[in-house]
């Protein structure tokens, strides 16, 4: 059974309770929350009390999100990184999310290379002080200043960071970067969401996200069964920013139905 999980993006309208019977309800392993949405982050409760309920639930809480625009280094952004880790450590979350910076500035390989790697050398002992991993996210668009995975694999190398940081591979974002190598080994957590338009690759935004079933033109099942096939055995999460999804009325049967697409898919 592939161990699937959800992040909280999928259903951003549930409350934290609500979202955690949700992923219980469809065998999920994990889950994943974030400090993005609308309201403040678990709706003003307890983190502690929120990282019982996942236990309760038999999941694991895999990764608290994010600190934006982690590698625009600064005072600010490590008092940023240091609230985060408090949360998570006391949600009893296994890691924080890091998302680069996406606004057209040190897009270039070599820049891209120098900020992530000051960033995450300054990150290091954070993270391990806390006990705690972290998630790094590459986004495959042009103005993204961390796009590419080799970038983030010599990165992490060069700071003496394997075992502690972790890449995202979204599969959407894997396709915008022009796929390339997949680094299973470093791989923490997959993100999965499809695009059903077929519309070039570089027009490609979030609202365009929807739950992978057989129009997906990302090639998620591919990506998969290569990540598996190549020793990857984590959580595979889904993380769809299309308003349509957010708006479903039942979003469990489009998830299970979308999962066993990907399960059929998978083990063909």
């Amino acid at each position: 059974m592939l161990p699937f999980a959800l992040n909280h993006m999928t259903a951003p309208k549930l409350g934290w309770e609500a979202f955690l019977d949700l992923s219980a309800a469809l065998g999920c392993v994990g889950v994943e929350f974030r400090n993005d949405l609308k309201g403040p982050l678990f709706d003003g409760a307890d983190p502690a009390k929120v990282g019982a309920a996942v236990s309760a639930k038999g999941m694991r809480f895999l990764a608290l999100a994010e600190v934006k625009m982690f590698n625009d280094w600064s005072d600010a952004k490590a008092a940023e990184a240091e609230a985060l880790m408090k949360i998570a450590v006391a949600a009893g979350a296994e890691a924080v999310s890091l998302i680069p910076r996406n606004d057209g500035v040190a897009t270039d390989r070599a820049d891209s290379r120098k900020v992530t790697e000051t960033a995450l050398r300054e990150i290091l002992p954070m993270l391990k002080a806390h006990g705690l991993k972290a998630m790094v996210e590459p986004l495959g668009f042009a103005v993204c200043s961390l796009r590419y995975k080799d970038v983030l694999a010599d990165a992490i190398d060069a700071v003496g960071g394997a075992g502690t940081y972790f890449m995202v591979h979204d599969t959407f974002h894997h396709a915008l970067a022009g796929f390339g190598p997949i680094f299973p080994e470093l791989t923490g957590i997959v993100h999965v969401s499809g695009v059903k338009d077929m519309i070039a690759l570089d027009d490609m935004r979030d609202p365009h996200r929807v739950l992978v079933d057989a129009d997906d033109v990302l090639g998620n099942v591919a990506q998969i069964r290569a990540l598996r096939a190549a020793g990857y055995t984590g959580p595979i999460s889904y993380e769809p920013f299309a308003p349509s999804v957010h708006d479903l009325t039942d979003p469990k049967a489009a998830l299970a139905a979308s999962m066993e697409f990907i399960r059929a898919g998978v083990s063909a």
